[in-house]
């Protein structure tokens, strides 16, 4: 039964929806502003064009990212990007004054772009196709027919510096624009192979560039290019190329993406000052440095697996860049790191993980005393139960960024690589990390003998830490001691053959003030009475909810919809059917006894499971299971746990999150917001909450990386429970990564020993003994993994046929 409403008048509804779309300034009344989490909803923004009279947003994006953000004259300036907006579009420059207020500039030219530079010359920032001075005054390029592309990087010039930046296309083009003029000249059309664009920066004597995909956009394909060519290998992609005024010369032939140096967004003012350039490969993230006309190479952990894909489209522009008076922050695959703008040769000390991240991050600058973090939150590219694209701002202090993600990642120098005796690895980043696991693998027919070197002071000076002799065509792991001083390891091996050194690593997220209060709104998994009910971000500003309430045996619905202040308004139109339809829950995995199950391209992979009341239907049903909460990755709530599944990859490369005992029936990203549904009852207001006017229906509010904040991840549950098995088949795979404690349970009900052999996925390559164990009859073998062992996945094979059972505890 449905609550009725009484209709707004017309003319009241025509002023709130014109107010959503034009008018997100409600700052400028007077009033503080309302700020949820770092983030404030009346500076959302959207692209395409509002057309109240027809209650529609036409013209929009599949996204609306946050592709650069600055602050200049006295404000912060943003530019928004749709996908693949190459002659301008309906997106804006942003400008957002002392008072908060947010002002869609008019000189705004659209088209998806996330370049930024200060000018130091004639003190202009330059953002996107835009020119604005000292005054704020706006000055846009000829989008539509001088330079035309996306344009991802802006960068000195090597003869003209004073007069001429150049700017580079996404699509390869490099043009040189006159700063003064706005005089236009294209260079080169494509003049290195590698698609998507993102950085380029002079240093030097060269004009760097860096594409982070292999997946050609239009029609400007290998034949143009000026040196390389097609990919020679399975792991050609992208590129890392420099041109010092006369030719071209590639320096990887890998996916990168920023390239920067000690000089910032102004460029640097040396001749010798190093550049840096970020990018990744199948084994870890990479980090290039330029000194003294040399290229070195570095190695840190993946944080994620969302944005890995070769087509280099779901990494949208990490940043190195300062994010705080004198404090550098590297962004990369998830993970936040503490970068030293001394870095360079010999001086590589104070780079370390900070933390892991959910939020997608084009870029982050500092502005009035807080760090600002620029976000792409809300695609409908593949996202039908989203109706409009939108992003925000994340504002708050660094000192506060290590309370989102736990610092947590893996990689190596090594994955299944051809090496030669005594020639060390590139150097892989420890620091920061006090859980290091470092797995190794060969396929020689004869022992391999690896050398552990470690770099206890950044200065290049390695150490011998440890010396392990491999089985032939083996496998063995060594736990660093958690206090063993180091920022690099690399390793050796004593033959030529094939070899893996792959690390996982962590850290325990600190626990900030307030984790425990700050979902306190939140249902219990156990309480009877619950509000809940589907969320979804509209076709229009306005969050559409239809809410469900659960209260002493009876059920209700009503429909609501949120303004940027999260006020509860029903709307002229109720739209329940409607959000039924598109927002529709499905059961996304199942359960047995032994663990959850999930199936993706007919394979099997099991999850532990939580509170065991989460085996059977909620009081209002089943709670959301997969949605896309950031822009192309998506998260899943499944048993009680939080998880970020990659969009392409899916369930081979999730990780987990965080593990809860409450009723989240649904859950979305709206206003920048995270929004979750499942709350108690007559909850009382307290800044994560907000409630309708009678105090009944009500919605929790945050930032996508509190989720972080409901607890670490646990749970039990395994392969097998009693299940009967056939010898010399491996189980199904079940998940093991960036979980704390972990014991085992092996038993049988053979009336014979039985040999269990436990295979780990530390790679996502190949399966590794990791150990045997031998049961007898009638017993049950109890096992504690290392503290500080990690792998992705786990299986179990036996001998001989029998019912067993392979349980593990997460805690």
């Amino acid at each position: 039964m449905r609550t009725a409403f009484r209709p707004l008048p017309f003319a009241r509804a025509a002023v709130l929806f014109a107010a959503c779309f034009l008018s997100p300034n409600l700052a400028a009344a007077g009033e503080a502003p309302l700020r949820v989490s770092g983030i404030y909803p009346h500076l959302t923004v959207y692209n395409g064009r509002p057309d109240p009279a027809k209650n529609v947003y036409s013209g929009g994006g599949g996204e609306c990212g946050i592709g650069a953000v600055v602050p200049w004259a006295g404000k912060l300036w943003l530019i928004t990007y749709p996908p693949h907006m190459t002659r301008g579009g309906s997106d804006k420059l942003w400008e957002i004054d002392e008072q908060l207020r947010l002002t869609a500039r008019p000189e705004s030219v659209g088209g998806t772009h996330a370049n930024r530079m200060i000018h130091r010359e004639s003190r202009q920032l330059i953002i996107g196709p835009y020119l604005i001075d000292e005054k704020g005054n706006v000055r846009a390029l000829d989008v539509k027919n001088q330079l035309v592309g996306r344009m991802t990087a802006t960068a000195r010039h090597l003869t003209d510096p004073a007069n001429m930046v150049y700017f580079y296309d996404m699509e390869g083009a490099v043009y040189e624009v006159n700063v003064h003029t706005l005089a236009v000249n294209k260079l080169f059309e494509k003049p290195v192979p590698g698609w998507h664009g993102k950085g380029a920066y002079t240093g030097q004597g060269r004009f760097i560039v860096a594409n982070n995909g292999e997946h050609a956009a239009g029609s400007v394909g290998y034949s143009k290019l000026l040196v390389g060519g097609k990919p020679e290998s399975d792991e050609d992609c992208g590129v890392l190329a420099e041109w010092d005024g006369k030719q071209w010369r590639i320096i990887a032939r890998r996916q990168f993406l920023d390239v920067t140096g000690p000089g910032g967004i102004e460029g640097n003012t040396r001749d010798d000052d190093p550049v840096w350039a970020i990018g990744w490969d199948k084994r870890s993230v990479l980090l290039k440095l330029l000194e003294g006309g040399r290229w070195f190479t570095y190695r840190l952990p993946k944080a994620s697996h969302a944005y890995d894909p070769k087509h280099g489209w779901y990494t949208e522009w990490p940043r190195i860049r300062e994010a705080a008076p004198g404090k550098w922050l590297m962004d990369m695959h998830g993970m936040f790191f503490e970068f030293p703008p001394a870095f360079r040769r010999g001086q590589t000390a104070g780079l370390q993980a900070l933390a892991s991240h959910l939020r997608y991050v084009p870029d982050f600058c500092h502005w009035r005393g807080e760090t600002i973090i620029a976000a792409d939150d809300t695609s409908i590219m593949a996202n039908p139960m989203a109706g409009l694209s939108q992003s925000n701002l994340w504002f708050g202090r660094y000192d506060e960024l290590v309370y989102w993600g736990p610092k947590s990642g893996w990689g190596g120098p090594w994955l299944n690589d051809q090496v030669r005796a005594d020639q060390p690895s590139e150097p892989l980043l420890i620091a920061g990390f006090t859980h290091r696991c470092l797995h190794l693998a060969h396929q020689a027919n004869a022992p391999v003998r690896f050398t552990i070197e470690i770099d206890p002071r950044g200065d290049e000076k390695f150490e011998p830490f440890r010396t392990v002799e491999v089985p032939a065509e083996g496998y063995a792991f060594v736990i660093l001691p958690a206090d063993l001083p180091a920022v690099w390891l690399r390793v050796r091996t004593d033959r030529d053959t094939q070899a893996t050194a792959y690390m996982h690593l962590r850290s325990p997220r600190p626990v900030a003030e307030g984790d425990a209060k700050m979902f306190a709104a939140l249902a219990d998994v156990d309480e009877p009475n619950v509000c809940g009910g589907l969320i979804r971000p509209g076709p229009t500003p306005p969050l559409q909810y239809v809410a469900q309430v659960v209260e002493n045996g009876s059920r209700r619905e009503a429909y609501y919809e949120l303004d940027e202040k999260l006020r509860f308004i029903a709307p002229p139109k109720n739209e329940t059917e409607k959000v039924k339809q598109i927002a529709a829950v499905k059961l996304d995995f199942d359960a047995d006894d032994a663990s959850v199950v999930m199936t993706q391209n007919n394979k099997r992979y099991r999850l532990p499971k939580g509170d065991p009341r989460f085996d059977r239907p909620l009081p209002l049903g089943c709670p959301r299971g997969i949605r896309e909460i950031q822009s192309e990755r998506y998260m899943m709530n499944i048993h009680g746990t939080f998880y970020e599944m990659p969009r392409d990859a899916g369930l081979p490369l999730i990780r987990p999150v965080a593990s809860h005992s409450k009723q989240i029936m649904d859950y979305c990203s709206w206003r920048g917001l995270l929004v979750l549904s499942g709350t108690k009852p007559g909850a009382k207001p307290d800044g994560q909450f907000f409630a309708a006017a009678d105090g009944t229906v009500g919605l929790w509010f945050g930032n996508v990386d509190d989720l972080w904040r409901l607890g670490k991840p646990v749970g039990r549950g395994g392969p097998w429970l009693n299940t009967v098995v056939e010898p010399d088949k491996p189980s199904d795979p079940y998940l093991m990564t960036n979980y704390d404690r972990k014991r085992m349970t092996l038993k049988h009900d053979a009336d014979q020993q039985v040999a269990f052999r436990i295979e780990v996925n530390f790679d996502h390559s190949s399966w590794r003994l990791y150990q045997r164990f031998v049961v007898p009859p009638g017993e049950s073998v109890e096992h504690e993994f290392p503290e500080g062992y990690g792998a992705h996945w786990l299986r179990a094979v036996v001998d001989r046929p029998c019912r067993a059972t392979v349980q593990l505890s997460y805690e």
